[in-house]
């Protein structure tokens, strides 16, 4: 309890804030403390004229406390769950997590984001809308556009942020996303690291997706390697570290309130999960993701979560159906789904715990628990049957259940990186059109979202319906906090917020919305909300990577969302005039947020120099590194994919057995290493897993300095994804000579980089141990150059 957050001094010093809602204009000026300036000013001190501190009287410390009975924050963020997903919004994966909360707290069935991950979460942490937060799409994908640069502007401040400097203990855990990639290295900057965004403490990993057996991890801006336990997973990795911080810091400052994010790399792909969660949906998805629908949506009905009007809306042409697949294809696409809801179902435990720490500490009732399950609506980046390793949709490959059989029962174990076919995320966003990244239609933008606070909230286990978005929440808690809106953080005055408060629907169903209007933009998938009504267009399809129609050849829809829950009534024909008003309103809004121009790119924009963002190698076609560099992103790194280049390591031998990594690039489910082993210099190409390359000394190589050098010379110079000759060179004479038949083209990993001396997380070859591959000879440097 924060009985004593607040203390009143007698000394003008010390002052306290206003309790006032921030949706009225707090007052902040109690005593002369301006919370509206961050950080807040400290007081000119006395001149004091007594020579003896025993005979001086000391004038009382200045000391910045949060508001008297500010709650705890704790927002949870899932990723990539759907609407009509979790149980408690009559989805079939049983979440008792949500399900005890809600009934304890509300529902919200019209909460938004934004269709992808970094643009959600940068709105969800600052309450500005993600182009404002310069991330229209994800950080990897930043052009030279304002409102695209992947660089959030000091005028936007993070709500950590204004917590933190409003008295707040403030701690981030798990996925972040939202720093630029080529500020990803010990280079910095790190000012839009979580760290340096308000976070006291960040334990996670940084990009958009991880390995959660072996796990990218991050503790502050420190890469570390997970523990070396047979049964580690990184969900409950990160539930430990947050119990921890959460219990320390309340037992050490029990009179200061924390706000803890609690961002799950779950249930992105991979999907990754313990075998006996899986194992507890056997059998329960063969029914196939079309009949899945149908019950979801009659469960929907049952809880209350969407009208008794509401409609199912149809399966577009583009998602195949469930009965025209081979009883092959349904055998897989079942053991998907499984491993998905066992995935789902472990982090809502592993949540579980957080709340029962809450509980035993006896900080839940003052703890503001917003439980948002889902950052945009289910994925569909498996494409349309699935993978067993993600990385290969990400580079346009498409999977074949043919080719992935052989893995359906170890599929969510170590030895995959798997994602579930297209149909299973439309079935995960019923009632709703679409899927992730079409921003044009709730099934990208509709997520459940549940908010629990006893003693803020009198009402119980209700559903509520004012549309409400990502960037409401950072309004909502200041305003829970009794903090004012700051105009200047760190001496930038601040964008206003985009968002409104929602506490006002807390105890009132029927209040009226007062987020009337909202954009969305995402890869050229565009709509307007507007006091309930809705203009969309959807422009591409995210498994679809061919060429995109142009943008005048779009074709716009219209609904009434007041009347037509789940977008299945298309307005546009009978009512034009309301569509090109709202049309008109959508241009508005994009000029003002910085939305144009608007950019549908997708796998071009992995490279800089299309992208026209910065590059930390800026064109150079040669890269020394030594020994100890490691975590080097691909972003942060030479790229030599598709192009003549070597690889020259300068090493020291003590004896004629060495053995360990020489430098490596990513891991088990695609990249290269050089390697020595019994003495013998290797170099060896993964191709997604599938298919490994290896050429080596056909001898040991003795005590002394050595040059190990490795060449690839491509078929076709520049030509992603092609085949090409591989020569291993040792002191300067040829030693073996191979041919890697493909490559490939785009990337290796969302979050294994290049290391030097060793091959953490995952493994590239099988020739070597996970966790014990540090190499036993000397290191001088090695040299990437591209020919």
């Amino acid at each position: 309890m924060k009985k004593l957050l607040s203390i009143f001094l007698l000394s003008a010093l010390v002052y306290s804030c206003s309790e006032k809602p921030a949706t009225e204009n707090i007052s902040s000026q109690e005593g002369g403390l301006d919370r509206t300036v961050l950080p807040i000013k400290e007081p000119s001190v006395p001149k004091l004229t007594e020579l003896d501190a025993r005979n001086a009287t000391a004038p009382p410390r200045f000391e910045v406390k949060a508001p008297d009975k500010a709650p705890n924050v704790v927002v949870v963020l899932i990723d990539d769950q759907g609407f009509g997903q979790p149980s408690a919004f009559g989805g079939p994966i049983n979440e008792p997590t949500v399900e005890k909360l809600a009934a304890n707290g509300l529902k919200y069935n019209r909460f938004h984001t934004t269709a992808l991950c970094s643009p959600t979460r940068v709105a969800l942490l600052t309450g500005r809308n993600h182009h404002l937060n310069n991330a229209g799409a994800i950080m990897e994908l930043a052009t030279a556009y304002p409102g695209n640069t992947g660089v959030r502007p000091n005028s936007v401040a993070p709500l950590a942020e204004m917590l933190r400097l409003n008295g707040y203990s403030t701690a981030a855990f798990g996925k972040y996303h939202e720093t630029a990639p080529w500020e990803v290295s010990v280079s910095g900057p790190y000012d839009r690291w979580p760290t340096r965004s308000g976070f006291d403490k960040f334990y996670g990993f940084i990009g958009g997706e991880t390995n959660q057996w072996a796990p990218a991890i991050y503790d502050g801006t420190v890469r570390i390697e997970a523990p070396d336990d047979p049964d580690y997973h990184f969900t409950v990795d990160m539930t430990n570290q947050a119990i921890n911080w959460m219990k320390a810091q309340q037992s050490l400052t029990p009179d200061k309130p924390f706000y803890l994010y609690f961002a799950t790399g779950a249930t992105h792909a991979p999907h990754h999960a313990p075998k006996e969660w899986i194992e507890k949906y056997k059998g329960k998805f063969d029914q196939g993701w079309d009949k899945l629908r149908e019950e979801t949506f009659e469960r929907q009905k049952k809880l209350g979560v969407i009208p008794m009007d509401a409609k199912l809306t149809e399966r577009p042409k583009e998602i195949p159906a469930w009965d025209d697949q081979t009883p092959e294809q349904k055998k897989l696409f079942a053991r998907q789904m499984e491993a998905f809801a066992g995935f789902a179902e472990h982090t809502d435990y592993e949540v579980g715990r957080l709340v029962q720490t809450l509980e035993e500490i006896g900080e839940l009732d003052n703890t503001i628990f917003l439980y948002i399950v889902g950052d945009n609506g289910a994925s569909a980046e498996g494409g349309p049957e699935g993978t067993y390793n993600e990385m290969m949709g990400l580079n346009g490959i498409v999977g074949k259940a043919s080719e992935m059989m052989s893995h359906i029962d170890d599929w969510g174990s170590p030895n995959t990186f798997p994602h579930y076919a297209i149909g299973w995320a439309h079935a995960g966003n019923t009632p709703f059109q679409w899927t992730k990244q079409v921003a044009s239609h709730f099934g990208g933008t509709r997520n459940g979202m549940v908010v629990h606070w006893p003693e803020g909230i009198k009402s119980k286990n209700e559903i509520r319906s004012q549309f409400t978005h990502a960037t409401d929440i950072a309004p909502t808690i200041l305003e829970a906090a009794g903090l004012p809106f700051p105009k200047s953080v760190n001496g930038t005055e601040q964008t206003p917020f985009s968002g409104t408060s929602f506490m006002f629907s807390f105890d009132d169903a029927n209040a009226a919305d007062r987020h009337t209007t909202q954009y969305f933009e995402m890869f050229g998938n565009r709509a307007i909300y507007h006091d309930g009504w809705v203009a969309a267009t959807r422009h591409s399809i995210p498994w679809l990577l061919a060429e995109t129609p142009p943008f005048s050849d779009d074709v716009w829809e219209l609904y009434n969302v007041n009347e037509d829950f789940s977008q299945a009534n298309d307005l546009a024909a009978s009512n034009p005039e309301k569509l090109k008003e709202l049309q008109d309103l959508f241009t508005e809004e994009a000029i003002k947020n910085h939305v144009l121009p608007i950019d549908d790119r997708r796998a071009e924009r992995f490279n800089p120099a299309i992208a026209g963002r910065p590059d930390l190698m800026g064109g150079r076609k040669s890269l020394t590194v030594y020994e100890g560099m490691k975590g080097m992103m691909e972003n942060t790194f030479i790229n030599t994919k598709g192009v003549s280049h070597t690889i020259t390591a300068e090493v020291e031998l003590s004896n004629s057995n060495t053995n360990g990594v020489i430098i490596s690039q990513a891991g088990r489910f695609g990249g290269w290493a050089v390697y020595m082993k019994g003495g013998r210099a290797y170099h060896e190409y993964n191709f997604f897993g599938l298919v490994w390359t290896k050429v080596g000394s056909p001898t040991a190589i003795g005590p002394g300095k050595h040059t190990i050098t490795y060449e690839f010379i491509p078929d076709e110079e520049g030509k992603p994804g092609g085949g090409g000759k591989s020569i291993l060179y040792v002191d300067g004479k040829q030693a073996a000579e191979g041919y890697i038949p493909k490559t490939q083209p785009f990337i290796y990993s969302g979050d294994e980089g290049v290391d030097v001396g060793e091959d953490g997380e995952t493994t590239v070859s099988n020739e070597y141990e996970q966790g014990h591959n540090k190499f036993t000879g000397k290191i001088n440097k090695v040299t990437v150059e591209i020919k």
